[in-house]
């Protein structure tokens, strides 16, 4: 079967994984995401646009230096060009999922931790899921 489906909430709140790439679409990708206690994804800006669904923990959002409370249940969208962060200001691990389109990142990469990410130069290759 082409496509994905899955319990995406049940597999973001179970994923302890920094990021964790799912699912690579021609124009989209479906990435995994846990922010641990004080941790943030680090300030980006993109050519995509990215879509952030917060499914477990509180944090904030900073799109262009704005700060916005999440939780568990609330949606960001990022225009691509803008500068964003996502912060987990909570006491237990931030699970969300995100959506890139079209993809930002190499099918099937896994970065265990924050700085992992980090030291991986890794970039979508045009390779997707299927």
């Amino acid at each position: 079967m082409k496509g994905f489906v899955q319990d995406i909430e049940g597999l973001a709140v179970k994923n302890d994984k920094f990021r964790q790439v799912l699912y690579t679409a021609k124009n989209s990708q479906l990435v995994l995401m846990s922010l641990k206690p004080q941790e943030d994804i680090g300030a980006e800006i993109h050519k995509v646009d990215q879509f952030f669904r917060v499914e477990e923990g509180s944090g904030e959002a900073v799109l262009n230096g704005a700060r916005t409370p999440i939780q568990a249940g609330f949606a960001v969208l990022v225009p691509a060009g803008v500068n964003h962060n996502i912060v987990n200001t909570g006491s237990v691990p931030l699970k969300l999922y995100t959506l890139y389109a079209p993809p930002n990142h190499r099918d099937g990469v896994i970065h265990e931790s924050r700085a992992d990410a980090e030291g991986d130069t890794e970039h979508f290759n045009g390779k997707t899921t299927e």
